[in-house]
């Protein structure tokens, strides 16, 4: 099975942007250390508020698809719109948009963890590459979400925007430069 030309891309940026930043940039990061490692985490809380409030699109888009899909005389709308579930039950162009939309939230929960956790382990040792690296997943991600939450139903929809993509390049990278930088600190060269 062959690597997929954008893993190679983003594996390649990380490693090579972690190489020369590990290997040239002590004199920036022993003057600018604490500030730049702060980057990524401001990035990141950020998103968290974004996410946060992102969620609360989803709360109003169940409550509009709902009463569209009684306008339009759907059976059962309560039951198969409203909370505890989830995504909304059936096939019309009222539940395809609202889980679109849902969707477009789950989605973030499927991958912020571990961009954070990439992203704060990797600013440790790569400050500069790591907040370049959470800045594409946060902006990727606003796209991605926004691309799913206007999709009008059709999911294919999501990568409408161009920067959405940009989403998994940075999610990538910061699995790549955390990975790298634990790697660094566990063989003992790095030192926290």
């Amino acid at each position: 099975m062959a690597i997929p030309r954008p893993v190679l891309i983003t594996f390649g940026t990380a490693s090579i942007g972690g190489f020369i930043e590990f290997s040239y940039g002590s004199s920036l990061s022993s003057s600018y250390g604490s500030q730049l490692t702060a980057i990524t985490p401001a990035i990141l809380i950020g998103t968290g508020f974004w996410t946060l409030a992102h969620g609360m699109k989803v709360g109003k888009a169940r409550t509009k698809y709902s009463e569209l899909a009684k306008k339009d005389g759907e059976k059962d709308v309560d039951e198969r719109y409203m909370l505890p579930n989830l995504y909304a039950q059936g096939t019309s162009k009222h539940v395809r948009a609202f889980n679109c939309i849902q969707r477009s939230h789950q989605h973030i929960f499927e991958t912020f963890t571990t961009a954070v956790i990439g992203g704060l382990a990797g600013a440790v040792t790569f400050p500069i590459s790591t907040s370049i690296s959470t800045l594409m997943y946060a902006v990727g991600r606003y796209y991605l979400s926004n691309g799913y939450a206007n999709a009008d139903g059709d999911a294919s929809k999501r990568y409408t925007p161009p920067l959405a993509r940009f989403m998994w390049y940075g999610f990538l990278g910061n699995i790549t430069l955390g990975m790298a930088s634990c790697a660094l600190i566990i063989s003992g060269k790095k030192t926290l």
